[in-house]
């Protein structure tokens, strides 16, 4: 019996204490979940580049549209789409049936001027004969003053009549001229060497050069180089320098991005709904002629580098902890300590480190950024220590419930 009774009493002991265990661990963890939390991140050293994103089209250097200056009926086409062409190459045949019945009217009325020509000579030379000769009758008195008058008026008459029979020649000549030339251009042919990108004729169809010169084919003159005109906000257009290397990719290729370099940054500003753009002209080498004209282009503008930069995360520089009324990031609790850290809060770049559980803040000087992560020029963080970017737990859900909106009826 007195062994039963004491093993109740250890029983009993052994319970009171896991008891005390409990209600102890319950309120540390109760306490400790009021407490703030917070993310950090560690300040490491790694490359760091600065760009200007744009977007942009895929085009050949030089692009050539092909027309015609006559008009007519296609007849031939000796080349398609993508067909590699070389200059003075014979794309296309407008019928050439009118203009060689217009070529060989102009020959025939060139050859009745030259005719002309001849017939105005004789009679010029007959002319000039008689009034050489009246010149001597008239100084022996053998006729009248007025058949010498009548003589020398012939002879400059015959004279004019040469010399428009001469300027007739040259017209019909040239209008000879333009009638051959008009029938060559029949012949549609490349003016460079390249590839065909584009037609807008078939055979059979009826072209009009009457009021403007109709385009057939659009000729792109080396695709294995290409450029990329984009378009770059006027607030970063003066970050943007001749000779800055590019990255872009297009949607072709999502996971292969494409080098360039800047080659032009051109004066004449685009307008859209208020917002002012510059082209910026990119050079790209297409060796593998992977890019094809009208490609839509994202590109990166690298405008900086550093290489072993020590950088922290952009929400490390963005976060604040709460003040003394519990406004900020972060929860009450998470509250500077006071003195020249607390007085300095909120003056300059900064970046929070924990000293135990309390927020300490650090000034820095910022550098370059690539959108997720900024270099730490100057200041007293030291690489490999973790700076808050995020502030968690009980303390700062109670905040976000304070501030979350109320709805009333």
């Amino acid at each position: 019996m007195r062994i039963i009774g004491m093993n109740r009493k250890t029983i009993f002991i052994t319970a009171g204490v896991a008891l005390l265990i409990a209600v102890a661990a319950g309120w540390f963890f109760l306490h400790k979940s009021n407490g703030p939390f917070f993310k950090t991140a560690k300040a490491a050293r790694g490359d760091l580049q600065a760009a200007v994103t744009a977007t942009g089209t895929v085009n050949a250097v030089t692009t050539v549209l092909v027309g015609t200056q006559v008009s007519g009926t296609i007849k031939e086409l000796y080349v398609d789409y993508n067909s590699p062409v070389k200059k003075g190459q014979v794309l296309a045949q407008i019928d050439p049936v009118s203009l060689q019945a217009q070529v060989d009217q102009a020959r025939a009325n060139l050859r009745l001027a030259e005719a002309n020509v001849e017939k105005a000579v004789a009679a010029a030379q007959d002319a000039k004969r008689t009034f050489e000769r009246n010149k001597t009758l008239y100084t022996a008195n053998f006729i009248a003053r007025s058949d010498l008058d009548t003589a020398e008026t012939n002879a400059s008459s015959t004279a004019a009549s040469l010399s428009a029979a001469r300027a007739q020649v040259q017209q019909n000549r040239a209008a000879l001229t333009l009638a051959d030339t008009n029938l060559r251009n029949t012949r549609i042919l490349s003016p460079v060497d390249g590839t065909v990108i584009s037609r807008s004729i078939d055979v059979g169809q009826t072209v009009a050069a009457s009021f403007q010169t109709p385009t057939l084919f659009n000729i792109a003159q080396d695709l294995t180089r290409m450029q990329i005109d984009t378009n770059v906000d006027e607030a970063d257009i003066g970050k943007v320098k001749v000779g800055q290397p590019v990255t872009f990719t297009v949607d072709a290729y999502p996971e292969a991005p494409f080098q360039g370099d800047v080659s032009v940054v051109r004066n004449a500003p685009t307008t859209v709904q208020n917002v002012v753009t510059y082209d910026v002209v990119v050079k790209v080498a297409n060796p593998d002629l992977k890019l094809k004209p009208g490609m839509t282009a994202n590109v990166s503008i690298i405008i900086d580098r550093r290489t072993a930069a020590l950088k922290v995360p952009n929400a490390a520089l963005r976060f604040r902890p709460a003040d003394r009324e519990g406004r900020g990031t972060s929860s009450t609790a998470a509250r500077p300590k006071d003195g020249k850290d607390g007085r300095e809060a909120g003056r300059g770049q900064a970046v929070w480190i924990l000293e135990g559980r309390t927020p300490k803040r650090i000034a820095v000087t910022a550098g370059i950024s690539d959108g997720q992560f900024t270099e730490v020029v100057s200041g007293d963080l030291k690489e490999g220590q973790d700076v808050i970017v995020e502030a968690a737990g009980a303390g700062n859900n109670k905040q976000q419930q304070q501030m979350s909106p109320r709805f009333f009826r």
